[in-house]
Parts: structure tokens; C-alpha cells; sequence
């Protein structure tokens, strides 16, 4: 029997070279911005749904750009399960802001990695590696 794989959208906001990271109630990990697909969902549908419960931000769907696809261990299980993000930019409206299941909104760069689950660790090492973050 092979693993189960999570299956999940992120979102990329960068400002000052610092990525936007948040943490769920009663977690203590950060990770990125995002969520699972429910049935029949694109994407960028998907993304655009997720980050408007999460952080109260209307992305422009014309602008969503593919990142990368990550997949790592997913926190909290201890049954090998892992999670596979697909990870886009976009553009949106306002302030990105905690709201839902999100208790904390951080700004992160390589020197918060102890703060971050693992998928997260390895999406903001692609991101120095690619000069984006420092």
C-alpha cells in the first residue's frame, strides 16, 4: 500500500524579500497560504476559494502564475503521509490578513525555517536559491 498524498494549492506573496507564512489554530508549524481542491475544482479556482477564507484576499485570476509542485512529509502525521503543494504568484486586492482556521500571518525568510513544516522548509529554499527571499 503506498502512501496517502494531500493534495493542495499555496500561494506565493513576496514583499521586502520576505514570503507571507501562516499557522493554523492550535498548531505551532507555519506553512503557505492555501489548501486542498474539493471535487471538480481547477487550480486556480481552488487557490482563489482558499486564500479568500484564509487570508481575506480576492486573487486576480488572470494573473495566478505556476510556481513549482513540492511534496514533503505532511505535519502532523505519523503515518508517512505526504503532501503535495502546487505553488503559484498572483495579484490581488488588499491586505493579506488571518481569518478561518488561520490563528497567525507571518512575514518568513531562511533564517524562520525552524518555524516551518517541512513542504515549507523546501519551497522557501527554492525560493533564495532563486534570489526571491533572503
Amino acid at each position: 500500500m503506498s502512501a496517502k498524498i494531500i493534495d493542495k494549492l499555496g500561494l506565493i506573496t513576496l514583499s521586502h524579500q520576505k514570503i507571507a507564512m501562516v499557522r493554523s489554530h492550535n498548531k505551532h508549524l507555519f506553512y503557505i497560504p492555501g489548501g486542498k481542491r474539493e471535487e471538480g475544482e481547477t487550480d486556480e479556482q481552488a487557490l482563489c476559494r482558499e486564500i479568500e477564507e484564509e487570508l481575506t484576499l480576492q486573487l486576480d485570476i488572470n494573473s495566478i502564475c505556476f510556481y513549482g509542485e513540492f511534496i514533503g512529509l505532511a505535519d502532523g502525521k505519523q503515518d508517512g503521509t505526504q503532501v503535495r503543494i502546487r505553488c503559484y504568484f498572483a495579484d490581488y486586492q488588499g491586505l493579506p490578513k488571518p481569518a478561518a482556521e488561520i490563528a497567525e500571518l507571518a512575514w518568513f525568510d531562511t533564517r524562520d525555517l525552524s518555524h516551518c513544516s517541512t513542504t515549507a522548509i523546501t519551497i522557501l529554499s527554492k525560493l533564495k536559491q532563486d534570489g526571491k527571499i533572503e
